[in-house]
């Protein structure tokens, strides 16, 4: 695995086929920013680029230089992902109307790339799992699925707890593989990075009913209970988790 920003990995192991390009767009719901990831197979004819990022011209121009694209994966549409995508697209010369597609032909690109829906970040949140030609070397790349460190937001009404907590599950599945996230470093094992993850919505959630259970009517009070001292900046996106905890408990009851 290489780095062109120097980043530790705490993973043990990585692939070899996939460049990390960080965006300089660090922020409380971005971290150190924007992962975007170049995927390229050692007989491939150009690259697999998962989420160009912000609009931001140096760091989409960083990514080219890495060498020649043959696609491009969005794994969901918010703006840090995706704002510089047709710009991108344009400098790569690349057919829009394929944008978001894998390559027909797994030669193309000396990989084989297979999508997962896993909605619940947002509605359209896909993952990829990667390997190469003859099966070795897979990972997984989650978006905002699974991060690279803290947890991942689910915000109401795109955000959807009951779909996400599904697609955790569905992650699960895929066993110990290294985990390459839309933000922060990778994680050296899908199944135990899916396994916490549950645990701490699970617990989340016991907390929330909790507060329910003894008064708290509104997300705003929910909000002051669960998450007491929260940094005022992120207190809108605590109260639109809530929301989605308080629909998740109102459709399943747990």
């Amino acid at each position: 695995m290489t780095d062109d920003n120097g980043w530790p990995h705490p993973a043990a192991r990585l692939p070899t086929w996939a460049t990390r390009v960080l965006a300089p767009n660090p922020g409380p719901m971005t971290l150190d920013g924007t992962n975007t990831w170049v995927l390229r197979g050692p007989d491939g004819a150009g690259a697999v680029v998962v989420d160009p990022g912000p609009a931001d011209e140096g760091h989409l121009r960083r990514i080219l230089a890495l060498g020649p694209v043959s696609a491009v994966l969005i794994t969901h549409t918010h703006p840090d992902h995706v704002a510089g995508l047709d710009r991108f697209v344009q400098l790569a010369g690349l057919d829009p109307h394929r944008v978001g597609r894998v390559p027909d032909d797994p030669a193309t690109i000396g990989l084989l790339v297979e999508p997962i829906a896993t909605p619940g970040h947002t509605a359209d949140s896909v993952s990829f799992v990667a390997r190469g030609l003859d099966g070795a070397d897979p990972a997984v790349l989650t978006g905002d699925t699974v991060l690279g460190a803290g947890t991942a937001m689910v915000a109401w009404p795109d955000g959807d707890l009951t779909s996400y907590l599904d697609s955790l599950r569905r992650l699960a599945r895929l066993g110990p593989l290294p985990v390459l996230p839309g933000h922060g470093p990778p994680r050296p094992d899908c199944a135990a990075a899916t396994a916490a993850y549950l645990e701490h919505r699970l617990a989340r959630l016991a907390q929330v009913q909790t507060a329910v259970d003894q008064g708290a009517t509104t997300p705003t009070e929910v909000v002051g209970v669960v998450y007491p001292g929260l940094d005022s900046r992120l207190l809108p996106a605590a109260e639109l988790t809530v929301r989605a905890q308080l629909a998740h408990l109102a459709a399943t009851g747990h």
